[in-house]
């Protein structure tokens, strides 16, 4: 026969010192609870409220940006109809996705969405034509135009001006800011650096640019 300590017997719950110890820990509970609540929200929207400055004061590096043409990049061995694909363009930190529409259509954009900074991603089965979506805060852009159909954002998305090579591989070639057409992109992209591709272009004073460089170098 085993000898156990008598063991004290356990406060009656409907008692008032039963009572008042449950309160006081349900009380530090909350209290711990909403004070996490509180310092996740600040943090939350504290950050949220730095993208939105940073993104409205330009000080986020934005496609586009840059006034040089960049390098040509090989972004796929070819894209399907209905298929699209996330690339980096035209730096490392530059995201940027591509879609085939169903009629045959390259289409390239930031993967930035002009509200908040979020990352843009591409749902093929919505609307005819499938959509880029901004899930933080329900922007859609158009798959076709990159305009902005639905929610927050201010502006379009940059375009990345996409071509495909007779091998059906497709390949990155240059940027264009929000609202300008990849022609217009390429044309100020180009500039003086490459003046016989702007005039195949039909770039603005293309032609000129080209003689006076010709002129200059007969003399």
């Amino acid at each position: 026969m085993s000898v156990t300590d008598p063991q004290p017997p356990a406060p009656d719950p409907r008692s008032d010192a039963a009572q008042e110890a449950l309160h006081d820990r349900i009380a530090a509970d909350s209290l711990t609870t909403r004070r996490d609540y509180l310092r996740i929200v600040a943090t939350v929207s504290g950050g949220l409220a730095v993208g939105g400055v940073a993104v409205a004061s330009g000080i986020l590096h934005r496609h586009g940006d840059s006034e040089g043409a960049p390098e040509a990049k090989r972004i796929a061995d070819q894209l399907l109809p209905g298929e699209s694909l996330a690339f980096r363009y035209p730096g490392s930190e530059d995201r940027a996705v591509a879609v085939r529409l169903e009629d045959g259509t390259l289409a390239g954009y930031s993967a930035v969405c002009t509200h908040l900074a979020c990352g843009v991603l591409w749902r093929k089965d919505r609307g005819s034509e499938g959509e880029l979506y901004c899930p933080c805060h329900e922007g859609v852009f158009d798959a076709r135009t990159g305009e902005v159909t639905a929610g927050p954002p201010p502006r379009g998305l940059p375009k990345v001006v996409l071509v495909e090579e007779t091998d059906g591989s497709v390949w990155a070639i240059g940027t264009a800011r929000s609202g300008e057409s990849a022609r217009e992109g390429l044309c100020r992209q180009l500039g003086d650096d490459r003046p016989e591709l702007a005039d195949r272009l039909g770039c603005p004073g293309a032609s000129a640019r080209g003689a006076a460089g010709e002129r200059s170098e007969r003399t």
